[in-house]
């Protein structure tokens, strides 16, 4: 049986036209209900059934390990001919391609590939794909989140591994990276730990570059800003060392131990020279060191962060370099953060100490981790330590102009971004690392990036922008790449961040006039109090030596609030007074009734009429009040040969009654008869 088939018959020219589409109801089937079917069916009882269809899964975490590679490649300029076809032989490859299109097989495959793209060709003719259905539509503007991804990683090669400690980009574009390993906790243990840090290309974190073997661990490391081959470390041992990767892991200057730092070396830098063999150095001693590695046995310049205003410095009161600043278009100044959290402003022009550091400043409670200049802005700059970061300029002495929130976990350290100037970067305790955009948003991050599970020790980033390298405290430095919109400023990104900058810098300035006059009146105010004081000062000297014995035995308090406690003195004393007067009088009138009672009684008990004169003085009765006045009944009684005596009287410590004695009490009676 032969299928049906309907052949259309339509001309050449209509192949391949638009096909038009038009909605309309057709129906297809219709198949009426039958009544009579209905009794030979029932509804079924519902019945529940329980089935286990989900699929179990199983995480599994594995660790590869990272496998040595090598790239090789093959120069393939002509391909697809025999070996005895020679290539460069334009007639003997004709004659080879005149063979094949005479085979039989190329005469059958070449239509039967035709027909698969005419098919393709003509799907495309039949429908619109460049059409808009929306083109009366205003276009959307076009948000670019902000995103990042990791490129490479970078493992520690020694066993075990060692913390990050500094990082360093080339300036040859940034091809290769320095790093440093260095576990700076107090008192570890480096017994068995390598001191080697390695210099790694940046597109092969398979194995290091080149290897750099100091005569101890290196806390910080520095590429030369001209010279891609040369370097300055700082070690743990107090030493610094310049190396050169052309003469091999070894330094080739290194500094004495007489005349390097006493502590440990936790920054470094080139400077500007004629020579440029120039660096300085700061230690946990409290010393910045000017060096020549060409002399690295004397020092050119030594200067102590000596904390107190004055000309004679000492290294006793010298406090710990945590961190250095130096800007090379700026080369006579230069900034040192301390462990201590104090900010030094240092010139080096100045002849004495006082004009070598013209000013100090309390950043933070915590050491300073980071401290750097905005790229594009030289006189606003950035502090990150204890539990936020700051962003200080230079206009306003006494705070910040803008600060972050205070995180839950303590910051490590933080970095701007070289090409984009409303952009920095903050590394946590947690493993986080926060992007933070002034131009967009001031109270919340607008990137916060998982790197690591161990906390982040530091971060440096590449001079394009792009990338950002992460040292993390297991030893591994992650190399992340961030998105377009974090990597380059917009057209008024640089005006807008400058006219905000200097908004905030005049409400700081607004804010310190405000602060100085509350505190020039404070200060005439207690200047009033100190006349006040004077002047009470000098009626007592004036007072006899018998009245101002009681103010000798007074404790040492401050004249401002001598008057404020005498005026307070006053007021209790004077209530004081007032309170006594009341109870005495009280306890007068008590007495004088309590007295008529007991004489009418004693009157009836012995059966003689007297005359009781009720007219007492109220002398006698203040008398009796002030003294104490209490009626004694006296009963001796004789038990076991000793004497004990009661009394209704109060019986002090000596054991001596607060009454009267007999006699005074019998003459009392007399008297009252």
């Amino acid at each position: 049986m032969t299928e049906p088939q309907y052949v259309y018959q339509k001309e050449r020219k209509e192949f391949g036209r638009q096909c038009l589409f038009a909605d309309k109801k057709y129906l297809m089937v219709s198949i009426a209900s039958e009544h009579s079917e209905f009794n030979n069916y029932i509804l079924r009882n519902p019945v529940s059934e329980g089935t286990q269809l989900g699929k179990q899964y199983a995480l599994t975490e594995v660790n590869t390990v990272s496998t040595t590679t090598e790239s090789r490649g093959i120069m393939h300029t002509e391909g697809g001919w025999p070996k005895d076809v020679n290539f460069q032989d334009a007639e003997q490859t004709l004659r080879y391609r005149r063979k094949l299109e005479k085979d039989e097989t190329y005469i059958t495959q070449v239509p039967r590939m035709g027909e698969k793209v005419e098919f393709c060709i003509l799907q495309n003719n039949a429908v619109n794909i460049y059409e808009e259905y929306f083109a009366d539509l205003d276009p959307a503007p076009i948000v670019d989140r902000c995103h990042s991804r990791t490129m490479y990683v970078y493992k520690d090669v020694e066993e075990p591994s060692r913390p990050i400690s500094h990082l360093s980009w080339s300036c040859d574009g940034g091809s290769k990276l320095a790093i440093t390993y260095c576990d700076t906790n107090f008192q570890k243990r480096t017994s068995g730990v390598s001191f080697n840090s390695y210099i790694w290309e940046t597109e092969n974190p398979n194995q290091p570059l080149y290897k750099i073997s100091p005569s101890g661990p290196s806390i910080c490391i520095e590429y030369h800003n001209k010279d891609p081959y040369l370097l300055v470390s700082g070690q743990q041992n107090g030493q610094c060392c310049a190396f050169d990767t052309r003469s091999g892991p070894n330094p080739v200057f290194c500094t004495p131990r007489e005349v390097s730092h006493r502590e440990s070396v936790n920054s470094v830098l080139w400077i500007n020279s004629k020579t440029h063999t120039e660096c300085f150095s700061g230690g946990a001693d409290g010393q910045v060191v000017w060096w020549d590695i060409r002399r690295f046995n004397e020092r050119l310049d030594v200067l102590y962060m000596d904390p107190m205003k004055t000309d004679d410095q000492s290294l006793d009161r010298a406090y710990g370099v945590s961190v250095l600043e130096y800007e090379t278009t700026i080369p006579t100044r230069f900034m040192v953060g301390t462990e201590q959290g104090m900010l030094f402003f240092c010139n080096r022009k100045g002849k004495t100490p006082m004009e070598k550091i013209p000013l100090r400043m309390q950043c933070h409670a915590s050491p300073i981790y980071t401290l750097a200049r905005n790229p594009s802005f030289f006189k606003n700059f950035i502090t990150v330590g204890d539990w936020n970061a700051r962003i200080w300029s230079e206009d306003c002495k006494e705070s910040s102009i803008i600060w972050t929130k205070y995180c839950n976990v303590e910051l490590t350290g933080g970095c701007w971004s070289p090409t984009k100037c409303s952009l920095f970067y903050l590394s946590r305790m947690d493993g986080n690392v926060e992007a933070w955009d002034l131009l967009q948003q001031q109270s919340e991050p607008v990137l916060t990036i998982k790197v690591s599970d161990h906390a982040i020790r530091c971060l440096k980033p590449h001079e394009s922008g792009k990338m950002v390298a992460c040292g993390s405290a297991n030893g591994f430095v992650h190399l992340m790449e961030v998105s377009e919109n974090m990597s380059f400023s917009a057209k008024n990104d640089k005006a807008i961040l400058n006219a905000m900058l200097d908004r905030e810098s005049k409400r700081e300035k607004i804010l310190e006039g405000k602060l100085r006059e509350i505190k020039i009146k404070l200060k005439k105010q207690l200047e009033l109090q100190d006349a006040k004081v004077s002047d009470l000062l000098q009626l007592q000297a004036e007072m006899p030596p018998e009245e101002t014995k009681v103010y000798d035995d007074l404790p040492k308090i401050k004249p401002e609030l001598v008057a404020q406690l005498i005026d307070t003195a006053n007021k209790e004393f004077f209530s004081m007074i007032e309170e006594e007067t009341q109870r005495r009088i009280k306890a007068v009138q008590n007495e004088a009734s309590s007295g008529k009672k007991s004489l009418k009684t004693k009157k009836k008990h012995d059966g003689s009429s007297t005359e009781i004169h009720q007219n007492q003085s109220s002398e006698r009765l203040d008398e009796e009040v002030t003294n104490g006045h209490n009626d004694e009944h006296e009963n001796k009684n004789q038990m076991n040969g000793n004497a004990a005596t009661t009394t209704n009287g109060h019986v002090n410590e000596n054991g001596h009654t607060n009454g009267h004695d007999d006699a005074d009490d019998e003459q009392q009676k007399q008297e009252q008869e």
